[in-house]
Order: structure tokens, then C-alpha cells, then sequence
């Protein structure tokens, strides 16, 4: 059993208060190691030596040197690619071959990407003549926001991180970062890489602990804290926005989605069959961008229908690092509970349930784990709970639709718009539809397939903000101008 603590200016530490908590793997529910929780002095000594280190030797740094030294970052990411993929797979349960080609690649990416950007960014000038006769040049310059709070996720813990903390840190912040209470292993690791590769001490901080009278709310109420982003539920992004209008701190918040696919009649059917099997069951379902509304024209509703089915249960649950293993659990008790009262409210709502509905029958050694069965419902009117709300879970319902502007109307209808994806061999029709649906990101016979050079973020109430390539830059520095006369 090991002890999970703190890092705080560039060491690994307890608490004041003495109080843990459990960190369980989901798979068989076995504990993992204590979590020491940051209260309040942890958090002001975060925040404290976050700000310290601007004045310090990482804010003399040439963006170049800073760059470089984020660049070995990865490198001793990709080096020590085991522990990161062992400390993933405990958190999370995920399967191996999910965690090992995108949670820890892609983790490292996001630090690569964004060195690239801030060391080609340019910004604008302009020359006018003054009133006088004389001459003025104006100049932006770019300069770093100060200290940013970094809220993570659970469902995909080193990449959701490192997507906020390479650009941070590329722009010459610092960051205290609070990683989700259930996954906090990849990023109190993190701690290590920062020391090995020399990363100034207080440029790269980690609490852990909850959000309600703990390490989240401390660090988001922070007078100190310049800036906070966060990735999670619609409920705890409002209440972030609500702590950092306190100072009137910039938010940037990537929340929740009810996210759908749109399936016309002409699509390439393997390959959307494929395509949703993936959106809708990846990560057992525990994906932001994750697909739980599917509408289908009707002309192949019923094929469409039954080759989900066939593919849902084909998914085989299992421990990660077993090749047969198709799907995970869920990240924590608490989380399967939720899921499965959703599952029972489609159920008392009238839901015709295709596939699914339940819990698996596993082996004994694994009866005590997070696991659902991948679920398909049909037969919901579109004010159904399942149908409205998120679920995170690996399950989807699926409906039919006749016309174009039907469907818009159907899709358009949820509160949410983080994403969606179009599947269609007429490119009119595609393009018109990714005009008219109302997201961050819409997807044309493909799914989670990212440029991380463009933007990413949601629509209505899925979020505030893009972040990727040069839009990350909005939030993660501060564009002063300059006026020279001469």
C-alpha cells in the first residue's frame, strides 16, 4: 500500500491536519494507498510558492529555455511510459491497450504541442502617424497570466491534465494543479518528471483532496490564484465561475455534454457501426465527447439497431492488461451507482432495452469492482431522462428521424453543446448539418480524431473558452500593448 502525498514547492508532503482518505482500484475494488488531503495551508503554501517561482529563476527564462525545458518533460514521460501507464491503469481500471495509446502518449503530446506553438507565435503591429506629424509604432506583447488553478477529471487523468498544464507552463506560468479525489497517481508522479528534468521548484504544485470544504474549493477562492480551468460537471463548473468572480479571475471550463450522432441513410455503414461502438462504449462511456444520443434515419434504423447490439455485447469487461479485455469499469463506486440508477430510471421510464441494463456476471475475484453492462435503449420520448441528461456511462439511445430539419431540431433541443458527429456520404448535406448543430466540435464519419493546433471547448452550457494551439493563449497569457513614439 502506498502513500500518496502532496508536491509541493518541488517536495513531496503530508498535511497539517493528519486526515487520508482511500484510493481503490475499480477493477476489484482493492486499496491502492492513502491520499494525504491538502487543507487550507497546503493550499496557501501551493499558491505561495506558485507565485514565488515567477519572481524567481522560471520567469527569467527565455521562452526558448522554457521551451526546452518542457521538451524534456516528454522525453522523461515517454521514459518512464510504464510507471505512468501502471499508475493510469490502478486509478482508472481502464484496459491497458485504451490507457497505453492514448492516455499517456497523448499526455505527453500536450506539452510538445504547445511548446511548438509559443516559440512560433507571433502577435500584431501597426505604424500611424500622431497628431503632431511624428511617428508611433504599436506593438502586442505577450506575457504570462501568473498563477493558474488546474481542476482535473477522473475519466482521463494525465491527458486532461497535461492539456492545461502544457500550455500554462509553455506560456511561463505556474500551476497548482487538483487532480480528481479517485485518480490522483499520474499527476503526484508528475512531480518526479518536474524535479528529474529541473523544472524550477514552485512552478509545478499538487493538492489533492475534494471540492467542498477542501483542496478545490481553497484553491479556486485563492485571492493569489490569477486564473482557474477546469474540466468536469456543469454544477461544479458554475460553482468555480461563482468563486473566481471573486477578483474577477478569468475561468476557462470545458463541463458536461449530452453529446449525439446523426446517422443518414447513406452512410458508409461498417464504418459508422465502428465509429459508434467506440464513441459510445470507449472508456466504458466515461469520455466528454462520448456519443449517448444516436439518431438515425429511418430507412436503416432496425440494421442500425441490431448491429449495435451485436457489437455492445461482444464487449467482453476484464482486467486491463488482459488481451480479451474489451471494456473497464466504472472509476468508483460512486460513480456505478449513479450510472445504474440511470439505468433503472430508462427502465421506469418505458425504455425498450435492447441490450444491457445491469451489471455484469463476473468472475469472483472481480464481483466487488465498478462494472455496468454496455447499455442500448430505443422507444424514449426525447424528454426522457436518459435522453436529456448526462450519464458518463458505457450507453446510448437510439431514435429514428425522417428529415434533415427533424433531426436539427432534436439534436439542438438539449441544453448542452460540446460535440457531435455526422455520418453521411453526401458532403452538402454533412457540411450544412455541421453549420446548424449547435457544438464546439462536430465530427464527419469520424470520432475523437483531433488537431491539437485548433480549437477545443463547448457551446451553451458545456463550457466557456477554447483552448488548443494559438487559442490557448487567450487564457493562458495576457496581451499588453506597447506605443512608442518617435
Amino acid at each position: 500500500m502506498k502513500e500518496i502525498k502532496n508536491f509541493i514547492n518541488g517536495e513531496y508532503v503530508t498535511n497539517a491536519s493528519g486526515k487520508t482518505y482511500e484510493n481503490r482500484n475499480p477493477v476489484d475494488n482493492a486499496l491502492i494507498g492513502m491520499v494525504y488531503e491538502a487543507g487550507k495551508p497546503e493550499v496557501d503554501a501551493a499558491v505561495a510558492a506558485a507565485k514565488a517561482a515567477l519572481k524567481g529563476p522560471w520567469g527569467k527564462l527565455s521562452v526558448v529555455e522554457r521551451c526546452n525545458l518542457l521538451d524534456e518533460v516528454v522525453n522523461e514521460i515517454n521514459r518512464r511510459f510504464d510507471d505512468f501507464l501502471q499508475a493510469e491503469i490502478a486509478d482508472t481500471g481502464k484496459p491497458a491497450h485504451l490507457a497505453s495509446h492514448i492516455d499517456i502518449p497523448r499526455g505527453a503530446a500536450n506539452f510538445k504541442i504547445f511548446t511548438d506553438t509559443i516559440k512560433n507565435v507571433s502577435t500584431e503591429s501597426f505604424e500611424m502617424r500622431t497628431p503632431d506629424g511624428k511617428t508611433a509604432r504599436s506593438y502586442g506583447v505577450r506575457t504570462p497570466r501568473g498563477v493558474i488553478a488546474i481542476i482535473c477529471p477522473w475519466n482521463l487523468p494525465l491527458l486532461l491534465m497535461t492539456w492545461k498544464a502544457g500550455p500554462a507552463l509553455a506560456c511561463g506560468n505556474t500551476v497548482v494543479v487538483k487532480p480528481s479525489e479517485d485518480t490522483p497517481s499520474t499527476a503526484t508522479l508528475l512531480g518526479e518528471v518536474m524535479n528529474k528534468v529541473g523544472l524550477p521548484k514552485g512552478v509545478y504544485n499538487v493538492v489533492n483532496g475534494f471540492g467542498v470544504d477542501s483542496a478545490g474549493a481553497f484553491l479556486t477562492a485563492h485571492p493569489d490564484v490569477n486564473g482557474v480551468t477546469f474540466t468536469g460537471e456543469t454544477r461544479t463548473g458554475t460553482a468555480i465561475m461563482k468563486a473566481a468572480a471573486d477578483g474577477i479571475r478569468p475561468v476557462s471550463l470545458e463541463l458536461g455534454g449530452k453529446n449525439a450522432a446523426v446517422v443518414f441513410a447513406d452512410c458508409d455503414f461498417d464504418n459508422t457501426i465502428a465509429t459508434l461502438t467506440r464513441s459510445c462504449f470507449e472508456n466504458a462511456g466515461q469520455v466528454c465527447l462520448g456519443t449517448e444520443r444516436v439518431y438515425v434515419e429511418r430507412p436503416i434504423f432496425d440494421k442500425l439497431v441490431a448491429a449495435m447490439k451485436h457489437t455492445a455485447e461482444t464487449m467482453k469487461p476484464g482486467r486491463p492488461f488482459d488481451p480479451d479485455t474489451k471494456i473497464g469499469p466504472l472509476v468508483s463506486k460512486k460513480h456505478q451507482a449513479k450510472v445504474l440508477g440511470m439505468y433503472a430510471k430508462a427502465k421506469e421510464e418505458g425504455a425498450n432495452i435492447v441490450c444491457g441494463g445491469g451489471i455484469p456476471d463476473m468472475p469472483e475475484d472481480l464481483k466487488d469492482g465498478c462494472w455496468v453492462q454496455p447499455t442500448i435503449w430505443t422507444g424514449l420520448p426525447e424528454t426522457a431522462t436518459v435522453v436529456t441528461e448526462e450519464i458518463f456511462g458505457p450507453c446510448c439511445h437510439i431514435q429514428p428521424f425522417d428529415t434533415e430539419e427533424e433531426v436539427l431540431n432534436m439534436v439542438n433541443a438539449n441544453r448542452y453543446g460540446l460535440a457531435t458527429s455526422v455520418h453521411t456520404q453526401d458532403i452538402s448535406r454533412a457540411m450544412r448539418m455541421a453549420n446548424a448543430i449547435e457544438v464546439g466540435l462536430c465530427w464527419i464519419n469520424s470520432w475523437f480524431l483531433r488537431d491539437l493546433r485548433t480549437p477545443f471547448g463547448g457551446s451553451k452550457q458545456s463550457g466557456i473558452g477554447r483552448e488548443g494551439g494559438v487559442h490557448s493563449l487567450e487564457f493562458y497569457t495576457e496581451l499588453r500593448n506597447v506605443m512608442i513614439k518617435y
